[in-house]
């Protein structure tokens, strides 16, 4: 009832996409031997669609930007299959360098750490990190001086250690500093204000589409009900917080993969109000309207986003629910 007065004529398809089966990307990892697994992507014909759509906005690009113009997080080669296309890809195997070769993901979780736009030698912040596909990313960039990967949930931690474990050679994470915590992130402003240059809050949400197949730990339960209604709370305190632990100037992008408005835009509004009257820090929403340009021949967007940008299920492209939102924090 909510989601087809907030989307309208869209919902229905929606609707049938979410309850029809997931596509996936593949995530090529570098720490193994990349253009060999490339090219074996390359063979199922399946396409990078980072690179594709990054060569086109550099040779042309659109209203006046130049490919400088805008910061894109590096190095990221995500292969996925065509609109329409429903083939699967196999399950990732142990390469010869001793780490697996790909990380199937939905392919839209790339997009908020390819918005968050890392540049070589920043500090990074991932507040909210397990299961792990996003740490996974933003280590593939390589641009992290050090990385501080943050879950409450010790169990979750523990699977994000091992996705790191799978992925990552010691030697790497050893050089890129990669910090494993379970601190409540709510607290992080204060434990280590102003001390990053980038910031990703994937916050807890309603997971629309697990939810759907799912019952067990499934928070559209009615036993619920008080949790599910205080997750907005949850994380307008989360983003504060990762506001707070970012440098004066520094970035940070909000993601969540729901529907809810509640949950996306207003937690971004909300977040903002609260930091400007408790704390007199100025955070301002950045433009991300051209990753709708650059990505528009793989994903669907929602047209009517006030923040920030969703990808939203579509049976031609069933990736999503994805919301991502950039900051810049001024002072």
């Amino acid at each position: 009832m909510t989601y087809s007065v907030q989307f309208g004529d869209l919902w229905s398809s929606i609707r049938v996409s979410l309850l029809s089966e997931q596509k996936y990307g593949a995530l090529v990892n570098k720490f193994a031997a990349w253009d060999h697994v490339s090219a074996k992507l390359e063979q199922l014909s399946a396409r990078d669609f980072v690179n594709e759509a990054i060569s086109h906005w550099e040779l042309e690009p659109e209203s006046g930007q130049s490919a400088a113009s805008w910061s894109c997080s590096p190095n990221l080669h995500c292969f996925t299959f065509a609109k329409g296309d429903t083939s699967r890809f196999p399950p990732a195997s142990l390469g010869n360098l001793g780490v697996m070769d790909y990380y199937l993901m939905d392919a839209a979780s790339l997009l908020p750490v390819l918005a968050l736009g890392l540049q070589p030698g920043d500090t990074v912040l991932d507040l909210c990190a397990a299961p792990g596909g996003k740490t996974l990313a933003l280590l593939q960039t390589g641009c992290c001086r050090n990385l501080a990967a943050n879950d409450l949930s010790t169990s979750r931690t523990g699977r994000l250690q091992s996705v790191l474990r799978s992925y990552v050679p010691q030697e790497i994470r050893d050089a890129n500093q990669v910090r494993v915590t379970s601190w409540d992130g709510r607290k992080w402003g204060e434990l280590e204000g102003d001390a990053y240059d980038r910031v990703l809050v994937d916050v807890p949400c309603t997971i629309d589409r697990h939810s759907l197949h799912e019952e067990e730990n499934n928070i559209f339960q009615r036993s619920r009900r008080k949790e599910r209604q205080m997750l907005p709370v949850l994380q307008v305190q989360l983003l504060a917080a990762g506001i707070l632990a970012t440098k004066p100037g520094g970035h940070i992008v909000y993601s969540t993969c729901s529907l809810s408005h509640l949950q996306n835009e207003y937690v971004v509004q909300g977040a903002i109000e609260l930091l400007a009257s408790q704390y007199s820090i100025d955070v301002q929403v950045e433009d991300l309207s051209h990753f709708r340009r650059l990505f528009m021949d793989t994903f669907f967007f929602f047209p009517s986003c006030q923040v920030g940008e969703l990808v939203i299920p579509n049976l031609m492209a069933n990736f999503g629910p994805m919301y991502f939102c950039k900051m810049h924090r001024l002072t």
